[in-house]
């Protein structure tokens, strides 16, 4: 299956997140995402026809006032392009996003690896080298995920708001209720 959203969960409540996710696209306006679990326990796959970085950014404003909608649900996130799992094809696609980086700007790379014999830092070190900004790892400007999963790399470039981080962004509004 093609996927441009990836989204994390126990692996006991993978079809119930599924449910959850799919529910929760048609309610931002996607008349038809296609969701599938993925083979990787705990890992479920979406394609939405929206463009999925906005997509997050409408679960999170969703989410706001539907809260109960999104508890299956861990953490989601876009993904902008796959690659198969190189360091020069995942390098060579990180090239290509990052021209939105402005000089002044600062990034994070976030890398998830699955199914995957390959070190971190195989991975971190190349895609940091060509990207001449500063990195600060509390407050990026922008974020560069790198979702390793087994033969393919989900990769992109986007900013903070662009991951949905459902358990945090609970809490924050359950506290923010009191």
């Amino acid at each position: 299956m093609d996927y441009n959203i990836l989204a994390t969960t126990e692996k006991i409540t993978m079809s119930a997140a599924s449910s959850q996710l799919w529910m929760n696209l048609r309610a931002i306006g996607d008349p038809e995402p296609k969701v599938s679990r993925s083979r990787i326990k705990g890992i479920v796959m979406a394609e939405t026809t929206l463009d999925p970085i906005d997509a997050i950014i409408k679960l999170r404003e969703h989410m706001e006032s539907e809260v109960k909608r999104y508890d299956k649900l861990f953490r989601v996130f876009p993904i902008v392009a796959r690659v198969p799992t190189e360091i020069e094809a995942i390098v060579e696609e990180v090239q290509r996003q990052a021209g939105v980086i402005e000089e002044g700007q600062k990034f994070r790379i976030t890398l998830e690896k699955r199914e995957t014999e390959i070190r971190s830092l195989e991975i971190i070190e190349p895609v940091a080298a060509v990207i001449e900004r500063d990195v600060d790892l509390k407050n990026p400007d922008w974020v560069i995920l790198i979702e390793v999963m087994g033969k393919m790399t989900g990769v992109s470039v986007m900013p903070p708001e662009g991951m949905l981080n459902v358990q945090k962004e609970r809490y924050a509004l359950s506290t923010k209720a009191k």
